[in-house]
């Protein structure tokens, strides 16, 4: 758990002022008690842990279940309006903005979005039901995306249509070699 914060602390850039860096804390609190083993010593982290996420979701607005499955450097860059289903699967290096909802596309049935690595989710957007998104996705803002998206991919509008991203541009250094930009 220490070190799952250390590394959230730094991805937050050390600014205990983020919303985001809160509800990292309390969600993995809540992934840690699953560890103490006898259940007679787990009932009070339990306890805690649904004070804390309760007292987290009124301040942040923003409401992630210790259920969720999270990669590293998961990073949540506005306040409020979000809400993510306890099925949801998120890779490593994900960015989500405030109003997003990751969920269960109809009451009763099981299966929420599995998100890859290094995925950036507008502001807005809306992910339901159970698809995948692929690698390198760039989900616009108020996109709703209710299929699968394939990696190093945009995608954009109400339904979200898909389009391959465009490769980054390249930059000429002094010595005429090409780099990306990024």
């Amino acid at each position: 758990m220490f070190e799952n914060l250390r590394e959230d602390w730094r991805t937050y850039e050390k600014d205990l002022g983020r919303q985001g860096l809160w509800v990292m804390a309390v969600y993995r609190f809540g992934v840690w008690r699953y560890w103490v083993k006898p259940r007679i010593l787990r009932i009070p982290f339990s306890f805690l842990y649904r004070v804390l996420k309760v007292w987290s979701q009124i301040l942040t607005g923003i409401d992630l279940p210790c259920e969720v499955k999270i990669g590293r450097r998961f990073r949540i860059d506005h306040f409020g309006d979000i809400i993510i289903s306890g099925d949801a699967v998120f890779g490593d290096d994900v960015v989500i903005r405030n109003g997003v909802t990751v969920g269960l596309r109809r009451t009763g049935e099981r299966g929420a979005p599995v998100i890859g690595n290094r995925v950036d989710i507008g502001a807005g957007a809306k992910l339901l039901g159970k698809i995948h998104i692929g690698d390198d996705v760039v989900i616009g803002a108020n996109a709703v995306v209710l299929s699968d998206v394939p990696s190093n991919s945009l995608a954009v509008g109400v339904p979200a249509q898909i389009r391959p991203r465009k490769p980054a541009p390249e930059r000429r250094d002094e010595a005429g070699t090409a780099s990306c930009i990024s």
